[in-house]
């Protein structure tokens, strides 16, 4: 199973040209995909650098086709006519969609720029069984808004563990069991260094007996430093670092086969990160 996480950046690229085909293209390249994460997704934002007022979601699920495409909007407002104006999150798959989870994470208060971050959940039917697919964009302006974003993603996943071992009874119509697996992937942008403690908070075991998340990259290549993932090939707000990640429960470590990060692509702001599972 073949998956990659992306920040598109709107599909806004180093060199100044916007292409969602080229998003997808790029990833394609790369492997052959079964599950493509994606954050910064825009609908009906012309001011982000002239983006035309198409919907990129609903050209993303054009470009794949034989894909599930579920959309996790994180923010929407409305322009003057009325008419949505959308940014977030994304996930396409091949692989049987057996449930669509969207969390809204804790948005505090600060008066620098921030905005309404979310968690995107969709249990799938993978090759080696359900498994819980997440992704996540979170707070890039000040650490106090990142931190209960953290202890939420915590909380959900500790609340779907216990789902897993306690199923509920089954029932008709909205009542009708489906898999609650505890075993996950959580991915996308997490705006932390590799140090960061909130990093490691999120990698803390917990006391309930949840499957914890793993750094993908750290399990395969222990002390070797992450490589950079944003302002690579655009070094224009910060100078290159790693912020892009790919969680693994530790339950799903065996089958982790590969992390790898694409670092010569222009296609964003952020490079592309896949991981291959055994």
């Amino acid at each position: 199973m073949n998956l990659i996480t992306w920040n598109v950046q709107w599909c806004l690229g180093a060199d100044g040209v916007l292409d969602p085909a080229r998003i997808v293209d790029h990833a394609r390249a790369m492997a052959d995909l079964d599950v493509l994460c994606l954050q910064e997704v825009a609908d009906n934002f012309p001011e982000l650098n002239e983006t035309p007022r198409g919907d990129q979601f609903r050209k993303f699920a054009e470009l794949l086709p034989g894909f599930q495409a579920i959309e996790g909007v994180a923010l929407e407002t409305r322009d003057a006519e009325g008419r949505p104006k959308r940014f977030g999150n994304m996930i396409l798959t091949r692989l049987p969609v057996i449930q669509v989870l969207r969390h809204t994470l804790p948005w505090g208060a600060r008066e620098n720029r921030n905005m309404p971050r979310g968690l995107l959940e969709v249990i799938v039917d993978g090759p080696f069984g359900p498994l819980r697919v997440m992704t996540t964009h979170l707070e890039y302006s000040h650490p106090d808004l990142r931190r209960p974003q953290i202890g939420a993603i915590r909380s959900i996943h500790e609340q779907a563990a216990a789902r897993a071992a306690a199923p509920r009874e089954d029932g008709p119509h909205t009542y009708r069991g489906t898999a609650q697996p505890a075993s996950a992937i959580l991915c996308g942008d997490f705006n932390m260094l590799p140090d960061d403690p909130m990093k490691h908070a999120l990698e803390a075991p917990f006391a309930s007996g949840a499957p914890a998340f793993v750094d993908g990259w750290i399990h395969l290549n222990g002390s070797n430093p992450h490589p950079m993932s944003a302002c690579v090939q655009q070094p224009s707000y910060a100078s290159p670092h790693c912020c892009d990640y790919v969680f693994v429960t530790d339950d799903m470590l065996p089958r982790l086969a590969m992390v790898s990060y694409d670092a010569e692509t222009r296609a964003s702001d952020h490079q592309p990160v896949l991981a291959r599972f055994a």
